[in-house]
């Protein structure tokens, strides 16, 4: 059943919740507390910083009380694709300095740009769990009523906030939907003689196995947004600018507290 188990993988966009300290936290300290690492991540030079930086998002994940194996499931679905960009880089590093190691013509292998590959490799893996991190540990309601308040200020020069939270939170949630969507098209398929799980493993095999899930994919796809938009609409949504929720959050010392190490981990990952 592995070949038809495509939910698992898809870590981004999903909430557990398992009551842990990093729930509890004010969704408006996660987000800019979380904002501020994976900037650092992403801006960072250093392998050392990013490395700290991937220490620190996996003690999270133990601090959260996620299974550290199905967070490391998230990183499944895009490895062949960072292996090539690794690869490329390793070949085409554009400053190799002096430690060549193989050279043929404008194709360079060099200490440097393997270094390099490893790097990316490294920063794009962080990235991945820290966001993966983030929806564990902030359901959709906090998340929407998080960045609404630290949005909230653009509704004054009449940027609407609310709908460009909406676009964020639906194209976040759709990850784990078009997984489960997936998963139920390859049972139906195998179920009427499509060839799912067989002995080979190779790449070919299976991109044949993926090519006919896209279609149908995009048309379950299509037909959920309408089906979402019709729903919206009856509801009345966008008539009132200024919405409200059932809870409101204050900020604490906690969160203060927790916002502050995130961005003592975003300077180390900076300027170590």
């Amino acid at each position: 059943m592995s070949d038809f188990e495509f939910l698992p993988s898809a870590t981004i966009g999903q909430y557990i919740p398992t009551g842990s300290i990093l729930h509890r936290i004010d969704p408006r300290a996660k987000l800019i507390g979380f904002g501020i690492l994976m900037l650092a991540i992403t801006f960072s030079v250093s392998k050392v910083g990013v490395g700290i930086g991937l220490v620190s998002v996996i003690l999270g994940i133990l601090i959260s009380r996620v299974p550290l194996k199905f967070a490391l499931k998230g990183l499944i679905p895009p490895l062949p694709f960072m292996i090539i960009i690794a690869v490329l880089q390793f070949f085409f590093y554009p400053n190799p300095g002096t430690s060549i190691i193989f050279r043929l013509g404008p194709v360079i292998l060099s200490l440097a740009g393997i270094l390099s590959g490893i790097l990316i490799i490294l920063r794009f893996f962080t990235l991945i769990l820290a966001i993966s991190l983030m929806s564990f540990v902030t359901s959709t309601s906090e998340l929407i009523q998080g960045l609404q308040k630290l949005l909230s200020p653009l509704n004054r020069i009449g940027i609407h906030t609310m709908d460009l939270v909406m676009v964020f939170q639906v194209t976040l949630r759709f990850i784990p939907f078009l997984a489960q969507s997936a998963e139920r098209i390859a049972k139906a398929q195998a179920s009427r003689g499509a060839e799912w799980g067989g002995k080979s493993k190779g790449l070919l095999s299976r991109v044949r196995q993926i090519v006919p899930l896209i279609i149908p994919l995009f048309t379950t796809s299509l037909r959920r947004s309408e089906t979402m938009a019709l729903a919206m609409d009856a509801r009345a949504y966008g008539f009132n600018a200024n919405r409200t929720s059932m809870f409101e959050y204050t900020f604490t010392w906690r969160d203060a507290f927790f916002l502050l190490i995130l961005t003592a981990v975003g300077a180390a990952v900076i300027f170590i």
